[in-house]
C-alpha cells in the first residue's frame, strides 16, 4: 500500500485548492447605467443575460453562459424605467428569477445589489389589517436564493432586521456631504431635518459640513400627504440644506423648502439618495424655492427633469463595496465605519 504524502496527511485548519474565485456582474432592466457604471470601475463587463417579458406580462430570464462556481452581483434596483418599459414590481419580480437562475446554474454565491429597496416605507403597520410589504420583500429575496444583500440609505434602519442573511447597507452621505463642500457655499450653512424622524441624519451631515441644525414639525394625515407647521431653529440669513432619504413625489420637499424660505433663509438647497420623482414631482420640484436638488442615481432619472436637479454617480461607491464583498474584506472600512446612520 502506497502511503500518502506526509504534507496531506499532517492535520490542518485549511485545506488550499487550486481554485480561483470569479466575479461576475449582471444587471436588470431597472438601472443598466448603473450596472455598466460599476462594470467600468471593476474591470468586468456586465455579463450576457436575455431578459424579457412576456405578452401576458410575465418576466423571463436566462443567463447565456456559464455562471458555476462563480460570485454573481445582480444590479438590480426595484425600481421602475421607462426606457425599458419596466415598472417596480416588474423589477422585483425580475430580481427574483434571476436569483432563482442563478442558484439553479450553481452560481458559488448570488449577491443582489438593490441600491433603492422597494417597499421600504412599508416597514411596520400604520393602521390595521395592513401589511408589512418591506419583510414580504426581504422573505421573498431570501426564498429565492440570494446569499445577501446589497443596498443603500434604507428608509428605516430595522429593515436590516427582516432578513437572515446578510445586509451590507451603504451610505451616500460622505459623497452627498463633499458635493457640497466642494460648492463652497460661503454662507453661513444649517441642515434641516424635514421631521423628527431624520434628526440623527441630519446630524451627522450637519456635523461633516460644519452647519447648524433645524427641525420641521411634519405631520401626515394620510398616505403621500405632509403638513409642514413650522421651523426649529434659526435658519435666517443662513444657507439651508435639506436633507432626506428619498423625494418621491416632492409634494413635501416643496411644502418644507417654502417653509424655509418664509421663515427666512436666504438660499435653499436639498438633497437625498433615492430620487424616485413619481407622479407630479417634477411639476413640484419646478415650482420649489431650490437652487439646487441633488440625488444619486440608484434610480434611473427619467426624461424631463427640471434644471436644478442634479445627479452624482454612486458607482464608484458601490464597486468599492462589491470588491470589499468579493474579497471577504471589512464592507464598514469603506465608510470608516460610519454607515451606521440610525
Amino acid at each position: 500500500m502506497s502511503s500518502v504524502p506526509s504534507t496531506l496527511a499532517t492535520p490542518g485548519t485549511s485545506l488550499q485548492l487550486g481554485y480561483d474565485k470569479r466575479l461576475m456582474l449582471f444587471s436588470g432592466r431597472a438601472n443598466p447605467a448603473l450596472a455598466d457604471a460599476i462594470g467600468g470601475r471593476l474591470g468586468v463587463q456586465p455579463g450576457p443575460i436575455t431578459l424579457k417579458t412576456f405578452q401576458n406580462g410575465e418576466v423571463y430570464c436566462r443567463f447565456e453562459e456559464s455562471i458555476r462556481g462563480s460570485d454573481v452581483f445582480i444590479v438590480q434596483p426595484t425600481c421602475g424605467n421607462p426606457e425599458t418599459g419596466i415598472s417596480a414590481n416588474d423589477a422585483l419580480m425580475e430580481l427574483l428569477v434571476m436569483i432563482d437562475a442563478a442558484v439553479g446554474a450553481s452560481a458559488h454565491r448570488v449577491i443582489a445589489v438593490t441600491p433603492w429597496y422597494g417597499y421600504s416605507r412599508q416597514d411596520k403597520k400604520s393602521a390595521p389589517r395592513e401589511p408589512i410589504s418591506s419583510r414580504l420583500v426581504a422573505r421573498m429575496l431570501e426564498s429565492a436564493g440570494a446569499d445577501r444583500v446589497l443596498t443603500m440609505d434604507l428608509h428605516a434602519g430595522q429593515v436590516q432586521g427582516f432578513f437572515q442573511i446578510p445586509v451590507d447597507h451603504m451610505t451616500a452621505m460622505m459623497m452627498l456631504t463633499q458635493y457640497f463642500v466642494d460648492l463652497q457655499l460661503d454662507d453661513e450653512l444649517v441642515v434641516v431635518a424635514p421631521d423628527a424622524g431624520r434628526v440623527k441624519l441630519n446630524k451627522k451631515f450637519a456635523t461633516r459640513m460644519n452647519a447648524d441644525l433645524a427641525i420641521l414639525d411634519k405631520e401626515r394625515p394620510k398616505q403621500q400627504v405632509a403638513e409642514i407647521g413650522h421651523v426649529i431653529g434659526d435658519v435666517k440669513g443662513k444657507t439651508a440644506i435639506i436633507v432626506d432619504d428619498m423625494i418621491d413625489t416632492a409634494g413635501t420637499l416643496r411644502a418644507a423648502g417654502e417653509a424655509v424660505k418664509a421663515a427666512g433663509a436666504s438660499r435653499v438647497y436639498a438633497a437625498a439618495t433615492h430620487g424616485v420623482f413619481s407622479g407630479k414631482a417634477y411639476e413640484n420640484l419646478a415650482a420649489a424655492p431650490f437652487e439646487q436638488i441633488v440625488v444619486t442615481d440608484t434610480i434611473p432619472l427619467r426624461a424631463g427633469a427640471p434644471d436644478n436637479v442634479h445627479v452624482v454617480s454612486c458607482a464608484a461607491l458601490l464597486t468599492d463595496s462589491i470588491r470589499s464583498i468579493f474579497t471577504d474584506d471589512s464592507v464598514s472600512e469603506v465608510f470608516q465605519g460610519e454607515n451606521q446612520l440610525f
